[in-house]
């Protein structure tokens, strides 16, 4: 049985405890270089322990805003000499309590380490400052034909998506950041500095670091370059809109679309609730009833054929009448619902708050998943409409609630825990694309076993025998 208790798997760890006159002296010094671009006000500190989950904001005792590799380097060289914390930070758009330092230390915040410093258009590649985000690189790399896929939503910086695994309504077709991450430049909390692999394609060559810090969370180190696989911007794109009678009828058209190798380049679910929510938001008129939110790329032709073979299989369901668009206004309108949805929850009950659960279960089993969960809601009677990237059985609950009542707050996180529970009873995951960070610490041994979680705590224990860098996350 799972226990709320998110401090239940702080394991044996070793924390090395910062003396305040170390932690002084550590951002005296630090103030020395870096000037105004050392701040300690609250409004600062708190912003940078931001977390939108139930943990409370945990903030730093200082916040430094590093420009280049070779300032990050020295901050992390400071910190290991007096022995005080370090959490990096890109946007603070993350879920789980990731950049909240429940031990203080120093937030190395890296938004100004935002150069897009390589395209390289025939190698299908490009290299990246952590701080860059999503949008400002597909903005980059429009003029010369390519683009960045991974779309988490949130214009969140791509070290912080390389961080927590990051990946969204594309990940059907493309993959998340594990798949598309194919080098990075790292400093660890000991001072090395190093690159976890070369632009060649695929390599053979010893450990794959890499694929240990895409995840990671900042909890190995500092990630400064990143290099990015790229895509071709398709010929032609079309989006669409299909209405279901039930859930269970929308997941069975995912399954058959994807087991029939359609080419689907998104495919996303919105109950009736959420539905509703978006219709409000964003000014839509959509039947409020269960629908999936569909894409393809690809040439004029082949766009049109995968469109109507997807209507085919939605009839075959019980759905429809599909209704696509090839305009890009209009599927921006669409696709801009999709990513504000987390939003329009949230405008269900003004002054309330929204924390979204993210599990991900086989495919095959998403309906029944989907369908215990919609009724462990009604049982309840918690606000939390749902929003999926089904392609791929990841889904999520935007729990929306009032954090002043202390029986809907208990009633909630109850609900969390059974929610993973099913998903873990399922075959699935607590964190489909979120991470774990502070706030899923507590299902980890329940999903991987404890003999793995060693085995991460051994990795963390080589890499930052001191536990300064990003402590109280993942393995504690």
């Amino acid at each position: 049985m799972l226990t709320p208790d998110n401090g239940a798997l702080t394991g044996n760890l070793h924390r090395t405890k910062t003396s305040p006159e170390s932690l002084a002296l550590a951002i005296d010094i630090l103030r020395q270089k870096f000037g105004e671009r050392l701040q300690t006000s609250a409004a600062v500190r708190e912003q940078h322990g931001n977390t939108l989950q139930w943990v409370a904001n945990e903030p730093p005792d200082a916040v430094v805003f590093a420009a280049s590799h070779e300032e990050v380097s020295e901050i992390v060289r400071v910190c290991m000499e007096h022995r005080v914390p370090m959490i990096p930070f890109g946007t603070g758009s993350s879920l789980e309590g990731h950049v909240n330092a429940p031990f203080g230390g120093i937030s190395i915040d890296t938004s100004q380490m935002n150069a897009i410093l390589a395209v390289n258009v025939e190698d299908l590649d490009c290299v990246v400052q952590p701080g860059v985000t999503r949008k400002q690189l597909n903005e980059h790399l429009r003029d010369f034909g390519v683009y960045f896929p991974i779309d988490p939503g949130a214009d969140a910086s791509l070290g912080g998506m390389v961080a927590t695994r990051a990946s969204g309504t594309n990940a059907v077709r493309y993959g998340t950041m594990l798949e598309n991450v194919r080098a990075l430049k790292v400093i660890t909390p000991g001072g090395l500095e190093f690159v976890t692999a070369r632009r060649a394609k695929k390599s053979s060559a010893g450990y794959d670091l890499t694929r240990l810090f895409v995840g990671s969370e900042g909890t190995l180190g500092v990630v400064t370059e990143i290099t990015l696989k790229l895509q071709g911007i398709p010929e032609a794109v079309a989006s669409g809109i299909c209405p279901f009678p039930s859930v269970k009828a929308a997941c069975d058209a995912v399954i058959l679309a994807i087991q029939t190798g359609l080419g689907v380049s998104r495919i996303e679910l919105l109950d009736a609730l959420q539905v509703k929510a978006c219709n409000a938001y964003s000014r839509l008129t959509l039947p409020e009833t269960p629908m999936l939110f569909v894409e393809f790329q690809g040439t004029e032709a082949g766009v049109a054929e995968l469109s109507d073979r997807f209507a085919e299989i939605a009839a075959e369901s019980g759905g429809g009448p599909y209704e696509w668009a090839t305009k890009t206004e209009d599927r921006n309108r669409l696709w801009q619902a999709r990513h504000d949805a987390y939003w329009a929850a949230m405008a269900l009950r003004p002054g309330c708050k929204c924390i979204s659960t993210d599990v991900c279960v086989p495919i095959s089993r998403l309906a029944d998943c989907l369908e215990e969960t919609q009724a462990d809601l009604a049982a309840t009677g918690l606000t939390g409409p749902i929003v999926g990237h089904v392609g791929d059985g990841n889904f999520h609950v935007l729990l929306v609630i009032d954090m002043t009542s202390d029986d809907e707050v208990a009633s909630g996180k109850a609900f969390y825990h059974r929610l993973v529970e099913r998903a873990l009873s399922m075959g699935g995951t607590c964190t489909g694309e979120h991470g774990v960070g502070q706030g899923k610490r507590a299902f980890l041994q329940e999903e991987l076993g404890a003999d793995a979680l060693e085995v991460m705590r051994a990795i963390k224990e080589a890499i930052d025998p001191l536990n300064i860098m990003n402590p109280g996350k993942i393995t504690g």
